[in-house]
């Protein structure tokens, strides 16, 4: 929706539209792994609440940018709109994790909340250009999406009260299966717990690295693909893209009452993965209007399985629920370095190949097949190891071991096992890092690159 209204308006082409998303992803990698911590010291509902009010204020100001088509005056609001985003990512699923243990309801938390979204984010995608053709004016999209963020954050006002009226009314829940307490915030900062992150943990983030990445980029682009592919208007194509993205969004909760009941979280991935793979392929190579519907609607599926599996699958692999929220920021980083790379990459190849998606779904094809890859060899790793393959436990399974759960959880920490663990997590942590370093060069390398290039930006 904004690339195609934004090109059309400003003459940005697909390099300067992934520069302005890069400066999105730009910077919550600067930033979201120290979010992460403070999160977990404050806790979700106090991070959510000066979150949104951020996240308002960026939105003001790039509704303000729309309305003076100022593509630099865009970046600023975009920046500011990220220090917002960062807050409230991580903190709406880390109180998540403090009402619900694996199994015994956060999955189906984050079902319901996912798909509410998907039929939010659905009925914005699908109007936006609608809304800009009937009112003469792009610009009025953003506004609509600025009174919508100031009721956000009187719910979360609201929010925030209640929780604290709970806290003073019930006691901490604990994980039936391992007697875990389950915590909003922590009484200090825990470094040491975030960087003995378990080596499963980091088979899910290696998923999420190109799953959702892939997701992401696509998601981006298919109104424009649509229009191109199906040769339809902007609003037809508006619909089209909705419907690829956000059909699925009825069997989000039910995945996520499948996994808190049925486990099988290796599984899905696997499905997930092979899916993904199916509708890039049938992207790359049947670029008929025939071929791209069908990449649609199995992509439809396909990424709906993602979201629930990923977020769920860090929470049971993660030893203390009181650092998820550092856990699940470092799969935010991930997932926006990897944006920032690859969405610059895919739109390079794009404008040099006049703006056609024959060459740039070869980007796609190669992040599905990752994620696939990646979701076959950890649902095979599982069959050998109980720390992977504990994901594929039904509910009764987890609960009838808990007590194993919690001696894997020892094994873990002591001894010469403990020693190797922790060196490892600190090692991929590292990677991490190196891996934000890079996003980073790509980003202020292709900046450079277009200064060079262009004396002025629009």
């Amino acid at each position: 929706m904004a690339k195609t209204l934004w090109a059309q308006d400003l003459d940005i082409n697909n390099t300067k539209y992934a520069l302005l998303s890069g400066s999105e992803d730009f910077m919550k990698t600067a930033l979201i792994l120290f979010s992460g911590i403070i999160t977990d010291r404050i806790g979700g509902a106090g991070a959510m609440l000066y979150g949104n009010a951020i996240y308002s204020v960026g939105a003001i100001l790039i509704a303000a940018a729309t309305t003076v088509r100022s593509y630099k005056f865009m970046i600023l609001g975009t920046v500011i709109q990220a220090f917002g985003d960062i807050a409230t990512q991580v903190a709406q699923y880390k109180v998540f994790s403090s009402w619900f243990a694996p199994s015994n309801g956060f999955a189906s938390t984050l079902g319901f909340e996912l798909g509410v979204g998907k039929i939010g984010s659905f009925v914005g995608k699908a109007s936006a250009n609608i809304i800009a053709e009937n009112m003469g004016d792009f610009s009025w999209v953003y506004w609509m999406a600025v009174v919508m963020n100031v009721f956000t954050n009187v719910v979360t006002l609201i929010f925030w009260f209640f929780t604290r009226w709970c806290e003073k009314r019930y006691s901490a829940k604990h994980d039936p299966a391992t007697g875990e307490k389950l915590t909003e915030k922590n009484d200090h900062f825990e470094i040491r717990k975030m960087l003995q992150l378990p080596w499963p943990f980091w088979c899910i983030i290696a998923f999420t690295a190109f799953q959702t990445s892939c997701a992401i980029v696509f998601t981006n682009n298919a109104t424009e693909m649509a229009e191109q592919r199906f040769d339809v208007s902007a609003v037809t194509a508006g619909w089209y893209s909705a419907m690829a993205q956000y059909m699925g969004f009825f069997l989000v909760p039910c995945l996520g009452v499948f996994i808190d009941i049925l486990g099988n979280r290796l599984s899905v991935m696997v499905i997930c993965g092979i899916g993904m793979f199916i509708a890039m392929c049938l992207a790359k190579w049947g670029p008929t209007v025939s071929g791209t519907a069908a990449s649609f609607g199995i992509y439809a599926v396909a990424e709906s399985l993602g979201p629930v599996v990923i977020i769920d699958s860090i929470r049971t692999t993660m030893w203390y629920q009181e650092v998820f929220g550092s856990g699940y920021a470092i799969k935010i980083a991930v997932n926006n370095s990897m944006n920032i790379i690859v969405g610059i990459v895919a739109a390079v190849i794009q404008d040099k190949d006049d703006n056609s998606y024959n060459n740039v779904v070869g980007v796609y094809v190669f992040l599905a097949a990752g994620s696939m890859l990646v979701g076959i060899a950890s649902f095979v790793v599982g069959y050998f190891f109980i720390d992977l393959g504990r994901l594929q436990w039904t509910k009764k399974h987890r609960i009838r071991y808990g007590e194993l759960i919690n001696a894997q959880k020892e094994k873990f920490e002591e001894g010469d096992a403990g020693k190797k663990n922790r060196a490892f997590s600190v090692s991929m942590f590292t990677v991490v890092i190196l891996l934000i370093l890079g996003a980073w060069a790509t980003y202020f390398g292709v900046w450079q690159l277009e200064i060079i290039m262009h004396s002025t930006i629009p």
